[in-house]
């Protein structure tokens, strides 16, 4: 047989709040407000003071600048040297960019030889843009007209790798070792790169009149084209 003990709590004595009738919200704080003594509303305004008073300088200070702070004032956190830096970057990238155009309009017109005086002038003066590795592709391709092949090829080597999936560079890699080189497999493997990147490179006319391939450079696909 069990026993229960009956545990009495009891509540807190509350205070009598007055009986609030159905009205809008305003109406109810103002009810609120009237049932609360004068004097406890007189204390709080005072606590409220107090505690406003007893901050510490600092922190007013920092009140007072957040504040002042408006994001119309036109605070500008980038310094005069930093935007001097940038506008002289943007002029560098420009001038790059139009050597750039220069150097393959020519080469589109057959001016071979000032085709590249620009291209060297890109890689040498703006060397550290990462584009520069395209102003190599063209300077390689005209070497191996007007100048030294066994250099020019050693460019297409070198920039095969820094371009790695480039169709241009190894197509023309390609055409150089099958003709200069004599390796056929080499040239096979350039080849299946680049035609698998772009077929187009296995169309004659597209090298000679869309990319303005020098003529040497074309006869030498040809006969890697032909196995001629």
């Amino acid at each position: 047989m069990s026993a229960c003990i009956a545990i009495s709590y009891r509540l807190p004595h509350l205070p009598h709040l007055p009986r609030i009738p159905h009205c809008r919200p305003i109406e109810v704080k103002k009810t609120l407000a009237a049932s609360i003594p004068h004097e406890a509303r007189s204390k709080n305004s005072t606590r409220r003071g107090l505690l406003f008073l007893s901050l510490p300088m600092s922190a007013l200070l920092f009140l007072h600048s957040n504040s002042a702070a408006d994001p119309s004032s036109g605070f500008d956190p980038v310094t005069d040297a930093e935007k001097d830096a940038s506008s002289a970057l943007s002029r560098r990238i420009g001038e790059a960019v139009r050597l750039l155009d220069l150097a393959r309009e020519f080469q589109a017109k057959g001016e071979f030889s000032r085709a590249l005086d620009y291209f060297t002038q890109i890689i040498n003066d703006y060397k550290d843009f990462a584009f520069t590795e395209y102003a190599r592709v063209g300077r390689a391709l005209l070497l191996y007209e007007i100048g030294d092949r066994q250099q020019a090829i050693t460019e297409m080597e070198d920039v095969s790798i820094s371009l790695k999936g480039y169709p241009e560079i190894h197509a023309a890699l390609a055409a150089a070792l099958y003709t200069d080189r004599h390796a056929p497999l080499l040239a096979e493997n350039q080849f299946t790169i680049a035609t698998i990147l772009d077929p187009c490179y296995a169309d004659l006319s597209y090298v000679r009149e869309k990319k303005h391939w020098p003529p040497s450079l074309v006869r030498s696909l040809k006969n890697f084209i032909t196995l001629s």
